[in-house]
């Protein structure tokens, strides 16, 4: 009989960047943390792929149908006493129009705002972490890859 190893289960998040037209990150309060986010939130086990998962998250907190986006950043949150090791994704929605913005319907239970501000804002807001993957998602000319919302040393976007 092969030895069998058992497979990890680690929980994996979607998050999207989606600008406003005058360049502004759109930005959510939650009700059930401190701080400041980004629109999105964990992937369902139910063989939900990310891309599905960032825009179900997205049209459940603000209302908004994003049809489009780009993987920009490829986080891992390191394990800690409390939390396990965490999986992390973003997106790049790109720029939604002044009547979007205009028809965005908050998921009350969860958010209680939401803002636009200018990226340096956005990095005082948001959570360290969240921060992090924000400036280097902003950043990115390709998917990058982080370590709770660091560079890795050896670990580039270009070819080896």
């Amino acid at each position: 009989m092969a030895f069998q190893h058992a497979l990890p289960a680690i929980p994996v998040s979607c998050g999207a960047i989606l600008l406003d037209e005058g360049g502004r990150l759109l930005i959510l309060k939650p009700t059930y943390k401190k701080g400041w986010t980004i629109p999105g939130g964990v992937m369902e086990a139910d063989g939900e792929t990310p891309w599905e998962g960032c825009r179900r998250e997205v049209a459940e907190e603000t209302g908004l149908a994003v049809a489009s986006g780009r993987l920009v950043v490829v986080d891992t949150r390191g394990a800690k006493k409390d939390e396990q090791l965490g999986l992390r994704l973003l997106f790049h929605c790109g720029t939604i129009t002044a009547e979007q913005a205009a028809s965005i319907r908050l998921q009350e239970t969860e958010i209680s705002r939401h803002r636009f501000v200018a990226a340096d804002e956005a990095q005082e807001l948001l959570r360290p972490r969240i921060a992090r993957r924000v400036a280097a998602g902003l950043a990115a000319t390709s998917t990058v890859y982080l370590e709770d919302g660091h560079p890795v040393d050896g670990v580039g976007t270009g070819a080896p």
